[in-house]
């Protein structure tokens, strides 16, 4: 932007419409035009508002922790059966993952495509790989309260489980970007939770 000339576009949107190419095409397919006709705004704009494409990127992953991310954590600390608080969190997760307003799948999962590329930016990389683990540490951290709380066998294993309900969360971000529906994912969630543990009932 020239010394002294007011901004002309709004950053904000700029930005949600920036998250929606990376969404869809990750960083290595948003090109730099494909992203400028997108935010309504030339190169020499976004360099100075969001500088490169690097950190244009991990704002709008940013952004995608801030909006999605946030809510669906939301949904899972607040309710205090921790079963239903489980299930509502990948049923959260699904109507997110096909909504049709968006560009389909996960923000983070679609993202890892591009890492291990030589062409990917470390920060990147590493950028996309925290915010997979910070999806499994709220997992876990929900089922340490139910195991603390009693909802859960005492000889559960926490970590495990979390890493099972993870991976049922990627499977349904991968299911979803391929086009399956949203009643199809719904059917997986309540398959994986036929898995829950169910504690046991003490004798009368």
């Amino acid at each position: 932007m020239e010394r002294g000339r007011p901004r002309n576009f709004d950053p904000d949107i700029a930005l949600d419409r920036a998250l929606q190419v990376f969404w869809r095409d990750g960083f290595q397919g948003a090109s730099l035009s494909t992203l400028t006709e997108a935010m309504g705004i030339n190169k020499p704009s976004l360099y100075a508002t969001f500088g490169d494409k690097e950190s244009l990127y991990l704002s709008a992953l940013k952004r995608y922790r801030e909006c999605e991310s946030a809510h669906h954590g939301q949904v899972l600390d607040t309710e205090p059966d921790a079963r239903r608080a489980v299930e509502a969190f990948l049923h959260s997760c699904v109507r997110s993952l096909t909504d049709p307003a968006k560009p389909g799948g996960c923000f983070v999962l679609n993202g890892t495509a591009d890492c291990g590329q030589v062409d990917t930016p470390a920060a990147i990389q590493v950028a996309l790989r925290q915010a997979l683990r910070v999806s499994e540490t709220m997992i876990k951290e929900r089922l340490k309260r139910a195991s603390e709380d009693g909802q859960l066998p005492a000889n559960t294993d926490v970590s495990a489980l979390a890493a099972y309900f993870f991976t049922v969360l990627s499977g349904l971000g991968v299911q979803a970007k391929s086009g399956a529906s949203r009643v199809k994912l719904f059917s997986v969630v309540g398959a994986a939770m036929r898995g829950w543990p169910e504690p046991e009932r003490q004798p009368r």
